[in-house]
């Protein structure tokens, strides 16, 4: 059985995007490092929730959204800038442009990485297959994006991003290489392009 790491592929997506935006290498990295992360609440959750076909009572909702404050006080340790910049990630990724995410913080008065790693997130989250949901065609994934423009997402980045999926051949080549085999959590990668 095959696995798909999300978590690898919206750290990769982070970086692609970072660099189109003219960051440097490293700190296109480092935000690669932190996004990998911004998931790890998750390990805190029950896996019944996790794991649950269709919607979310709104009392388990409530209980999926500590994996974001859970994850920042997991990496609490880690010193640094890029500390920072990873419990930024766990705690602020489900918030918005508008406002209206978890924790009601528009994502223009955090810093500009955090709308990198949420619209990956999204749309890793659209064109993979989860318990309770079907994956999404890439296409139907970036429509979905297109019309989040202005409320979920910086109508800007939708812009880039739209054109990045369409006209980069490195965002196909994350969601062909990012396929784990089961029992390896995520640390050995299987290239299915060849």
């Amino acid at each position: 059985m095959h696995l798909f790491n999300e978590n690898k592929a919206v750290g990769l997506l982070s970086e692609i995007i970072a660099l189109e935006r003219g960051y440097t290498p490293t700190k296109a990295k480092m935000i690669r490092s932190a996004a990998v992360l911004h998931d790890i609440g998750k390990k805190k959750i029950d896996s019944k929730i996790l794991a649950k076909q269709g919607e979310l009572s709104p009392q388990e909702f409530e209980t999926m959204k500590t994996h974001t404050w859970l994850g920042a006080e997991m990496l609490k340790s880690v010193t640094g800038e890029l500390g920072e910049m990873t419990r930024l990630c766990c705690l602020m990724h489900h918030e918005k442009h508008d406002g209206s995410g978890y924790w009601n913080i528009p994502l223009q008065l955090l810093p500009e990485y955090l709308s990198f790693v949420a619209i990956a997130d999204v749309y890793t989250a659209l064109i993979v297959e989860r318990p309770y949901k079907s994956a999404l065609p890439p296409g139907e994934a970036l429509e979905y994006i297109q019309n989040q423009a202005g409320t979920q997402f910086c109508p800007i980045l939708v812009r880039d991003f739209i054109w990045l999926t369409e006209g980069d051949n490195r965002i196909p080549a994350i969601f062909s290489e990012v396929i784990i085999t089961n029992g390896n959590d995520g640390i050995e990668t299987k290239n299915t392009s060849a």
